[in-house]
């Protein structure tokens, strides 16, 4: 299961900065990109960003706590779906976190698989449903082993390929910006530029062109990138 963009906000104590890194070990490991802050004002900086598909929040943040963050999504019309963790399991508790604006809510400590059963629920729940391979032109993207084949041929791409075309191909005819592909590929917090989305690009372009595919990625001047069909 693949997916990006998965801000994970937890406060700034030592064990909870662990907490922070644990969780982001189990989402790594499972393909998805993540970015973690450790403050809810951060918390919302990000969210307010648009790019993330599921927003993980701690309850007990320092400047803002995770309800408040959790309302001013809404109230900023912000619709990324909104996991709540939590050491209070008490129902008002649980009630205020859906009132404010969370989708779900879990209590600590969990499981790996746990944390996954709820993410892969939410990702459901806004039709985001995550599939074992992405179609698009005479291209079939394996979302598990990375390969992508077209006709009989086959090629196993870079986690970064990988990253890159998932993106593209999950939004194909539309214009991808480089801002955006950074943010989803490398992170918000990267330090990556303009010429590694276009190395990377590069790449693909001839793993495109090997496997003899019909599929191009095409350069939208000081835009970004598309991937259509040949005529």
């Amino acid at each position: 299961m693949t997916a990006y963009g998965f801000a994970v906000t937890h406060r700034r104590r030592r064990c909870d900065v662990r907490l922070a890194k644990a969780v982001g070990q189990i989402l790594e490991e499972n393909q998805y990109q993540v970015d973690i802050v450790h403050d809810g004002q951060s918390g919302l900086d990000y969210a307010e960003s648009g790019i993330y598909d599921v927003v993980i929040l701690d309850v007990m943040l320092p400047k803002m706590d995770g309800f408040e963050v959790a309302k001013q999504m809404r109230r900023k019309n912000v619709d990324t779906p909104v996991l709540m963790l939590t050491a209070r399991a008490q129902i008002p508790d649980k009630i205020e976190g859906l009132d404010s604006g969370a989708d779900d809510y879990m209590t600590k400590p969990f499981s790996p698989a746990e944390l996954l059963a709820h993410l892969r629920a939410l990702t459901r729940r806004t039709g985001q449903v995550v599939f074992e391979t992405l179609s698009f032109a005479d291209l079939e993207l394996n979302l598990e082993s990375h390969d992508l084949k077209c006709g009989a041929k086959s090629i196993n791409l870079s986690f970064k390929e990988f990253s890159l075309i998932n993106v593209l191909m999950a939004n194909h005819g539309q214009i991808v910006s480089k801002d955006t592909l950074i943010s989803k590929v490398w992170g918000i917090e990267s330090t990556a530029v303009d010429n590694n989305v276009e190395a990377y690009i590069s790449f693909l372009r001839k793993k495109l062109k090997f496997l003899g595919s019909k599929a191009q990625i095409e350069t939208i001047r000081k835009v970004g990138y598309r991937i259509t069909e040949e005529a």
